[in-house]
């Protein structure tokens, strides 16, 4: 299901027939812009995307990563309109989830308006994260929450949490956790030197969870 939620064979069906298309994108295509009027979320059915805001320099600001399992969208809800443009960093594929619809049958459905409360719960904290991290941590800080993080959200869909692929790049990572690219590079030659890490292309595995985590203060 594009939206896996505990209920019965009727509510899959129920559930099913609201959903609207699946959109397929290749590298670089734009599931919705900035400014669009909003309609739906996004499930991804695999692949990864990137969220951007563009300043008014016209400077790219990444302000999320997104793999797949995961919700996209929830930026529209509050002004009608997306904040973010979704870019696809691999081929993709995601189902839309007419937001109207959905919500109009969690109202009949517990277990998918719970669901849905849980997922936006899990943005909001998510968000938070991502400010804290911005606002008071050091830049080896940021690197390991990031890849510790990515690690949490595989090993809760059923994928390794010590082997993944980094879609984005070094310089994509860096707009992200708002470090420079040089920054970005010398902490990953770093944290693959100490033997925290082994980097191949973009796959990477975490040698050393614990290690990263003492560095972004986490308990082991």
């Amino acid at each position: 299901m594009c939206l896996p939620f505990a209920c019965t064979n009727d509510q899959v069906k129920q559930f099913d027939a609201l959903v609207g298309h699946r959109t397929k994108l290749a590298k670089a295509d734009t599931l919705y812009r900035a400014g669009e009027p909003f309609h739906a979320l996004y499930a991804i059915q695999f692949g990864s995307l990137k969220t951007v805001m563009v300043s008014e320099d016209g400077r790219e600001q990444v302000t999320g990563y997104h793999i797949l399992g995961e919700i996209i969208g929830f930026d529209g809800i509050g002004t009608d309109a997306h904040g973010a443009t979704a870019v696809a960093l691999e081929d993709t594929e995601a189902c839309a989830l007419p937001f109207g619809s959905i919500q109009s049958l969690a109202g009949t459905i517990p277990a998918l308006q719970h669901h849905l409360h849980r997922l936006m719960a899990t943005e909001i904290a998510r968000s938070q994260g991502v400010m804290l991290m911005l606002g008071s941590m050091h830049a080896e800080e940021r690197l390991a929450v990031f890849l510790l993080n990515l690690a949490d959200r595989y090993r809760d869909r059923g994928y390794s949490s010590t082997d993944y692929v980094l879609r984005m790049t070094r310089q994509e990572i860096g707009s992200y956790l708002g470090l420079k690219l040089e920054t970005v590079s010398r902490l990953f030659s770093r944290f693959q030197g100490e033997g925290f890490i082994q980097v191949q292309g973009r796959a990477l595995k975490l040698l050393d969870p614990s290690a990263l985590k003492r560095i972004a203060g986490q308990h082991v």
